[in-house]
């Protein structure tokens, strides 16, 4: 019999923040695989070891500095190939994934590669996108309110028409970005009612008004907006 692969959601960097399903298949499975930097720590890896048991086998997708089209396929045509040899011989994977595997998660270029030829499960985790309004009390929509979740690697023209029809808005990979996304939420009436928030649940977060934040974000931060100020 062949293993099974599952993309597990480790959630957005609280250890606490994982899932009892995915923490039963993570203390189960005898291989676990997850993303790292070349020559860096892996994130997801970091938020799982306080629940990852001795002995397991581990495959590091290692992520090329040069992080385009290219290199990045090649990375996990790697993977995908050392994942199927352990699926193929009987054993289960447990793949790694900050926050959910498939809302802008790595898994899915997994789930690419093997779901055709393998069992593979997704385990949803706790997003990012939920814990960053958590963390500072700023709910998301309600009612007949439209959301959007956008990222901040947008034209300054494509994120305008985006936001300006939306009630509220959630604005991620915000980097090198942050002055472009603080400079047209202010000409959209719309800076004040903005909060920024880096490292969501982390014991580094920082949270501040977004006039207060940058010039410059790490690429786990998002601006949260809604237009009426507060949801309610």
């Amino acid at each position: 019999m062949t293993g099974t692969l599952y993309g597990l959601g480790v959630g957005p960097g609280d250890p606490e923040l994982i899932t009892l399903k995915a923490l039963r298949l993570l203390q189960s499975c005898p291989v676990i695989a997850y993303p790292a930097p070349e020559g860096g720590a892996s994130l997801a890896r970091a938020i799982a070891a306080p629940h990852l048991p001795e002995g397991r086998e581990e495959i590091v997708i290692a992520m090329p500095l040069d992080a385009g089209h290219g290199p990045l396929e090649a990375a996990y045509d790697r993977a995908a190939e050392a994942v199927a040899g352990h699926l193929d011989a009987g054993r289960d994977v447990a793949a790694l994934c900050e926050g959910d595997p498939f809302f802008y998660g790595s898994f899915m270029y997994l789930f690419g590669r093997l779901a055709h030829s393998h069992h593979v499960e997704v385990v949803p985790g706790v997003s990012s996108l939920v814990a960053g309004p958590a963390a500072l009390g700023a709910p998301l929509a309600s009612r007949n309110d439209t959301l959007l979740v956008i990222p901040a690697t947008l034209p300054e023209d494509a994120l305008r028409a985006r936001i300006e029809g939306v009630d509220a808005v959630v604005i991620i990979k915000l980097g090198r970005h942050l002055d472009k996304v603080r400079g047209l939420l202010g000409d959209l009436g719309l800076a004040a009612n903005a909060h920024y928030i880096e490292h969501a649940t982390m014991a580094d977060q920082h949270m501040a008004p977004l006039a207060e934040a940058g010039p410059r974000a790490p690429y786990f931060s998002m601006v949260v907006v809604h237009r009426r100020g507060e949801a309610w």
